[in-house]
C-alpha cells in the first residue's frame, strides 16, 4: 500500500511538472536549431527567447515545472560539468587567481557594508547584497538572507536582490563577452573574466560556452571556486551576526550539495577513473541540462519589476557590480595572473 501511494505521488508530482520543464524543453530546442542553423550562440538564444515567455514562469500550470527545470536541471548539469574538469584546468587557473578572486569576494562585501551606511542602508542590506554580487548571485542571497536578522523591509530587500542580480547576471551575460573581446583578452583571460565577475551560475555557463568550449569550461570552474566562498561567508556573517542578534536563525547548509557532487567528479577525472565511455554521454546530458536550465532562467527573469525597487539601491547592486568587474579585469590586463 505504501508502494502504490508513493507510486500515486510521484505521478501527481509529475503531472505538476511536466508543463513547465516542456516548455522549457522546447525553447532549449528552439536555441539550439538557431544555433545550429545560424550559428547562434545557444546559451545566448536560450536566455534571450525565455525571456521572451517570462508571463509563463507566474502561471500556475508552467511556473512550477520551469522552477525546478532553472533550479534541478542547472545543479544537475554543473554537477556534471565536474567530469570535463581535472586539477590540470584548475592548475592552470594557477592560485594566484584563486587568491585574487578571494581579495575580490572581501572587498567587495566590506565596500557594501561601507557603501550601504552611506546610501541610508542598514548593514546587513549591504551584507546582503554584496555577497550575492561577489559570490553566487540568487542562491547567496537566499543564503545570507536566512541568517539576517528580521527587519521591517526584509522580504522586500531580500526580493529586491534576487530580481537584481538575476538581471544584472543577464545584462552581463550578454555584455561582458563583447567587453572582454574588446579588451584583447584571450580564450583562458575571458574564462577568468566571466567566472570571476558574473553573478549567477546559470549566466556564467551561458556567457562562457557563447564563447567557445575552452571559456566555458574555465569560466565555470572559477565560477565554482567563487560559489565554495560562500560557505566561509555564511559562516563568519552568522557568527558575527549572532555576537549582535542572540535570536538570528539557523544556518543553511554551508556547502551545496551541486558543489560537492562537482568536486567528488572532478576528483574521480582527476584520477582518471572514469571510463571516455562514461564522459563523452555525460558531456552531452550536461550541455544539455544546462541549455534547458539558463532557458527556465531566462523565463523566470521579470525585468519590469525593477521598476518597483528605490533608484538609490539599485544603483547600489550597480556599483558593486562595477567595482567586482574592475577588480577582476586589473590583474588580468596587467598580467598579474
Amino acid at each position: 500500500m505504501t508502494q502504490i501511494t508513493s507510486a500515486r505521488h510521484a505521478a501527481q508530482a509529475l503531472q505538476r511538472l511536466f508543463p513547465g520543464i516542456a516548455l522549457a524543453l522546447i525553447v532549449a530546442m528552439a536555441a539550439q536549431f538557431l544555433s545550429d542553423h545560424y550559428g547562434a550562440p545557444v546559451m545566448l538564444m536560450a536566455i534571450l527567447l525565455g525571456i521572451a515567455f517570462n508571463f509563463l514562469s507566474d502561471h500556475d500550470r508552467t511556473g512550477p515545472g520551469i522552477a525546478v527545470a532553472a533550479r534541478v536541471f542547472l545543479r544537475a548539469g554543473v554537477a556534471l560539468l565536474g567530469l570535463r574538469v581535472s586539477l590540470d584546468m584548475v592548475r592552470d587557473i594557477g592560485w594566484g587567481f584563486v587568491l585574487v578572486m578571494v581579495g575580490c569576494v572581501a572587498a567587495v562585501i566590506l565596500l557594501s557594508v561601507l557603501m550601504a551606511r552611506l546610501m541610508g542602508r542598514d548593514r546587513a542590506f549591504g551584507f546582503l547584497t554584496g555577497g550575492s554580487v561577489a559570490i553566487c548571485g540568487a542562491s547567496a542571497a537566499m543564503a545570507i538572507g536566512s541568517i539576517l536578522p528580521q527587519r521591517e523591509n526584509s522580504e522586500r530587500d531580500l526580493a529586491f536582490t534576487v530580481i537584481s542580480v538575476t538581471a544584472f547576471s543577464t545584462v552581463a551575460m550578454i555584455l561582458y563577452p563583447i567587453v572582454a573581446g574588446a579588451l584583447g583578452l584571450d580564450d583562458h583571460q575571458t574564462g577568468l573574466f566571466l567566472g570571476g565577475t558574473i553573478h549567477d551560475v546559470a549566466q556564467v555557463v551561458g556567457a562562457g560556452y557563447s564563447v567557445n568550449e575552452e571559456t566555458g569550461d574555465i569560466a565555470t570552474v572559477v565560477k565554482l571556486i567563487r560559489v565554495t566562498l560562500l560557505a566561509p561567508t555564511v559562516l563568519i556573517g552568522a557568527l558575527v551576526l549572532r555576537r549582535h542578534h542572540p535570536t538570528v536563525g539557523k544556518r543553511p547548509p554551508l556547502m551545496p550539495g551541486f558543489v560537492v557532487a562537482f568536486l567528488v567528479l572532478a576528483t574521480l577525472n582527476s584520477l582518471h577513473l572514469v571510463p571516455q565511455a562514461v564522459t563523452d554521454p555525460a558531456s552531452t546530458l550536461s550541455r544539455s541540462l544546462l541549455v534547458t536550465a539558463v532557458a527556465a532562467v531566462g523565463m523566470k527573469t521579470s525585468l519590469g519589476r525593477l521598476v518597483d525597487v528605490g533608484g538609490a539601491a539599485f544603483a547600489m547592486l550597480t556599483a558593486q557590480t562595477l567595482a567586482l568587474a574592475c577588480l577582476v579585469l586589473v590583474p588580468l590586463l596587467l598580467g598579474l595572473v
